[in-house]
């Protein structure tokens, strides 16, 4: 601007200008080269630091998707009963529900790295469990430990990678977390088809391996760091995340000054959540999670093959097509949530999941009733894989990213506590009554699903806001107020 104005008077300012402006173009883009190399070369530890961490995720995909390729492998060689495996397949919710509860002290008391730890041990001695189970009992003891481990995970992994990702990466990084997830179940699901379920609970142990290994070469959250007040621990952690010559000095301010401000605010209890200026917050948040459970899904989930068996179709196909398809679509919605919306993605997952559930029961009640037995195996086929298309698109992720959004921060850790143990108690009472309703009407399971879902659209459609767009504290007032 001094030298423009300077120079600016006289027969040859046009020319006199264009010979400063184009220097000066040259150097800021080179600077802006410059800075985006340096950018990332200074991001490699954050994306090492993800990588490491989103194994806990997959880790967690592959405990979940554990029970589906292997129940007749593990009900014949053990002498289960359909009630002992029900046992088997569901505990593993309830060890979940136990680990989400106790997760948040233990991320906040050995700090997030010493967390995943401890969640990869639990789920190391778990497969081993399962490795060298003789009954019944051995089995559910692993299933525990690996639900334990699980429910550990799908806590701090997240917050995690939350804590250590700059701003403008933080969004995509996050969305690493479910994709792992999907990735994990369906690695299991494929490989579980051609390899015996002894075998299959050695392969769970390569992500904790990975992991454990991986937590020794990435720094601690510097914000657990900054909370625990290790100062100099928490520079050297941040330096080394952003790089050995990145200033961190403002970074550093924002964070010291957001923990002071945390300190500040009254600790919420269970009791403040049902004020009825957290009302709403709290109903979105835990309605979306019920919804999400209850609508069927840990019942297809953990299921799968026996869904295809049981309606004449390969049980090795169908379920490699269902991996495939749980991938791709959830990574497909990783690039679009920002664009299209929060709601107008519940609302399309919700009615698919309606259509995927009647034509699901439909084959059923064609093949209870010896009606079209040969459209029969086509229809189970449509409509699960139209069911986890459905899911992967909305239901599966966008509940959590609304939760992370609704609640004001000093009641995050409370709510989002009471969200989080409602989807696994969801998760729990799907898994454990599957069997048992598959027994009592193979049709009428999926109509229930049916209905459930149907109710969702409207739970959605009422009282869910759309959140694209706006900021945090622009949302909570909004719904708060």
């Amino acid at each position: 601007m001094a030298i423009q104005k300077d120079i600016g008077n006289g027969s040859g300012d046009n020319d006199v200008q264009e010979e400063v402006r184009e220097p000066l173009m040259g150097k800021n883009l080179a600077d802006e080269e410059n800075g985006s190399r340096e950018q990332n070369i200074s991001n490699w530890m954050v994306y090492l630091s993800t990588f490491v961490s989103v194994c806990g995720s997959f880790e967690f995909g592959c405990c979940a998707g554990y029970s589906s390729p292997t129940q007749d492998a593990i009900t014949e060689d053990l002498s289960l009963s359909l009630a002992e495996y029900s046992v088997f397949g569901s505990i593993l919710t309830f060890g979940a529900m136990i680990g989400a509860i106790t997760s948040g002290l233990i991320a906040d008391f050995i700090g997030r790295k010493g967390a995943m730890r401890v969640a990869a041990a639990l789920c190391v001695a778990g497969w081993l469990f399962i490795y060298f189970a003789k009954g019944a009992l051995a089995l559910d003891i692993g299933r525990l430990a690996t639900g334990y481990g699980m429910g550990v995970f799908s806590y701090v992994v997240p917050v995690f990678v939350a804590e250590i990702a700059p701003k403008n990466l933080r969004g995509a990084l996050t969305t690493l977390n479910q994709l792992m997830i999907c990735s994990g179940v369906s690695v299991f699901y494929i490989i579980g088809t051609v390899i015996t379920w002894r075998t299959l609970a050695l392969c769970g142990l390569v992500p904790c391996a990975i992991l454990i290994f991986g937590l020794f070469l990435i720094p601690e959250s510097p914000r657990w760091l900054a909370k625990m007040g290790r100062e100099k621990q928490f520079e050297t952690a941040l330096k080394t995340l952003r790089g050995k010559d990145t200033d961190i000095s403002h970074e550093a301010d924002e964070i010291k000054d957001y923990i002071e401000t945390l300190e500040r605010l009254p600790k919420a209890k269970l009791l403040d959540l049902f004020q009825r200026r957290y009302l709403r917050s709290v109903t979105i948040g835990v309605g979306l999670m019920v919804f999400q459970q209850f609508g069927g899904i840990n019942g297809v989930c953990f299921y799968t093959s026996n869904i295809f068996e049981s309606a004449g179709f390969s049980a090795t196909i169908g379920t490699i097509t269902y991996a495939i398809i749980q991938v791709v679509v959830t990574a497909l919605n990783t690039t679009v949530i920002d664009k299209a919306g929060r709601k107008p993605l519940l609302l399309v997952s919700a009615t698919g999941l309606v259509i995927a559930c009647l034509i699901t029961g439909t084959s059923f009640y064609l093949k209870t009733n010896d009606l079209a037995l040969k459209a029969v195996p086509a229809l189970a086929v449509t409509g699960i894989l139209l069911y986890i298309g459905s899911f992967s698109a909305g239901m599966g992720a966008v509940p959590w990213v609304v939760m992370s959004e609704i609640f004001p921060i000093n009641i995050k850790g409370v709510a989002g506590s009471l969200a989080t143990l409602m989807n696994w108690f969801g998760a729990w009472t799907i898994s454990y009554t599957y069997n048992f309703l598959m027994s009592w009407s193979s049709y009428g399971t999926f109509i229930i699903y049916a209905a459930i879902n149907a109710l969702g659209i409207v739970f959605v459609a009422k009282v869910v806001p759309e959140t694209k767009g706006r900021t945090l504290e622009q949302i909570q007032a909004a719904i708060n107020s």
